[in-house]
């Protein structure tokens, strides 16, 4: 029997790409990038174990990947450490921050170390390829029905195979701070963002380069994003906080796409027509793959052409989705949506309208949702966003936005007053991230909030979830927000609590 063909291109870090990328960093760069580099290899090796056996090329290559990249982080850093902690993956005591490119291969690498109740793997020596051989492949095929079982038959198998090079953890009680089945229910929202992010990203790509676009994928990501907000719509529009800098374009729409859904949901759409909604809000701004990248992407401020062209994107998204393949199956409502999003209530926005004729209902909400997430994201020419309580606010009393008012008042509903993703300072001097809106709308200034510092500035992870609602023996709130800050002050990264 004949082993199966190579693939073009590894999974893992070839050795001279890593050698290169590593020996080009120092400090603190080094070690992120080195943890990077480690845990694609970890996991490019995991899944060609699984796909091809132990003498395949590829399987040989990627344990060569691991073994150089692992020896160089024990020979720069003396030693090479990767724990889990909640939802949070450390690599020498340096937290990641997850990269959607690499979703696949942070969320494979936790529910491998979970399931066999692994807390921490380190090696203060470098593992022979052997070493790694039996560890993986136990990882792949582990012996137990529990997680603790699981562990002690890995630590009895390292044992018995005489391997010192490695020592292993247990996962520490109290790092997961969720039942299973909320966890569960977490990893689905994650996979269904990830999944969202990606299919948009080829979209936007191939109408960029006059491709035709799998309209038949959006559709079913569309689904996946409708049924995932009907079932746990908390878990999905806490992913909107994410906010990727260097994928904006793709996060913004998949962004208003849940923001969209969701406000949809609370104004009483049905399934059918939050399907419609949804493709509606994924494509509203399909037209700024036809504007130049370097104009969407400017610094400095636009000149009047530069700004022409950037106003031209709401009908050139017209224009891209006649000429989608199969546009016969696309929504009507969409074109409309991607021409009138920026047109404003009162059709003083653009591009302008040639009649006298109100925006269409769904295009009022994809605007709200738009505007939201647009002012309350990092990007090219915006490096410091607004606060999205300030955001709420504006939209509610300066008419000049041109929102709606009766969609604002939805939208607040859905987020409530302080919303998901805000940072905020406690009277008890802890720092917080509004976690969820308070489900009683006469709390809507108290939410439920993670703590993420204690009261000496302590940052802490995963943090705890607290209702602000809830009262001491004394009858008073046992904590009330005063103010909302900035989290880069604090070092805080908002969207690492919701991954």
């Amino acid at each position: 029997m004949t082993n199966p063909p190579a693939p073009r291109a590894s999974v893992a870090v070839r050795g001279s790409v890593a050698m290169q990328a590593l020996s080009d960093a120092t400090g603190e760069a080094y070690v992120r990038v080195a943890s990077r580099a480690f845990i694609l290899a970890f996991y490019g090796t995991m899944r060609n174990l699984r796909l091809y056996p132990f003498e395949n090329a590829v399987v040989q290559q990627s344990l060569q990947d691991l073994s150089f990249i692992t020896n160089e982080l024990i020979t720069r850093e003396k030693e090479c450490e990767f724990r889990v902690a909640g939802e949070f993956i450390f690599v020498n005591g340096t937290r990641l921050r997850l990269d959607l490119d690499n979703y696949s291969s942070f969320s494979a690498l936790l529910t491998q170390f979970r399931q066999n109740g692994i807390g921490s793997l380190r090696a203060t020596r470098a593992p022979a390829i052997r070493d790694w051989t039996v560890l993986l492949g136990y990882l792949q095929n582990p012996q137990g029905g529990d997680a603790a079982d699981r562990f002690e038959g890995l630590l009895k198998r390292l044992t018995d195979t005489s391997i010192t090079s490695f020592e292993i953890g247990p996962l520490v009680e109290g790092d997961e701070d969720q039942s299973g089945e909320r966890l569960e229910a977490k990893e689905k929202a994650k996979r269904t963002y990830a999944r969202s992010v990606t299919a948009t990203k080829d979209v936007i790509n191939s109408v960029r380069m006059g491709q035709s676009a799998n309209i038949k994928k959006i559709k079913r990501v569309v689904q996946g994003i409708v049924d995932q907000i009907l079932s746990d719509e908390a878990s999905l529009v806490g992913l909107t906080t994410i906010r990727d800098y260097d994928d904006y374009t793709f996060t913004h729409s998949v962004n208003v796409c849940i923001f969209s859904i969701s406000l949809g949901r609370r104004l009483a759409l049905t399934r059918l027509q939050l399907y419609d909604l949804g493709m509606a809000a994924l494509f509203h701004d399909i037209g700024k793959a036809r504007v130049p990248s370097e104009i969407i992407n400017k610094v400095d401020v636009l000149t009047d052409d530069e700004w022409r062209a950037i106003a031209a994107h709401p009908w050139l998204g017209v224009l891209a989705l006649f000429s989608v393949k199969d546009q016969q199956e696309f929504p009507y409502r969409s074109m409309l949506v991607a021409f009138q999003h920026h047109m404003k209530r009162d059709l003083t926005g653009y591009p302008r309208s040639l009649r006298t004729k109100e925006m269409m209902f769904y295009s009022k909400i994809v605007a709200t949702a738009d505007g939201f997430d647009a002012a309350t994201s990092r990007r090219s020419y915006q490096t410091t966003p607004m606060a999205p309580s300030a955001v709420l606010q504006e939209m509610r009393d300066n008419p000049r936005r041109g929102i709606d008012p009766v969609i604002v008042k939805a939208f607040i509903n859905l987020l409530g007053i302080y919303p998901v993703g805000t940072f905020v300072v406690l009277d008890t001097f802890e720092l917080a991230i509004v976690h969820a809106a308070n489900p009683d709308p006469e709390l809507l200034s108290r939410p439920l909030v993670r703590i993420v510092s204690d009261d000496m500035g302590n940052v802490q992870y995963p943090g705890v979830v607290v209702n602000l609602a809830e009262r001491g023996e004394d009858g008073e709130y046992r904590r009330t927000i005063i103010k909302t800050a900035d989290p880069d002050r604090y070092g805080i990264r908002v969207g690492d609590y919701f991954v």
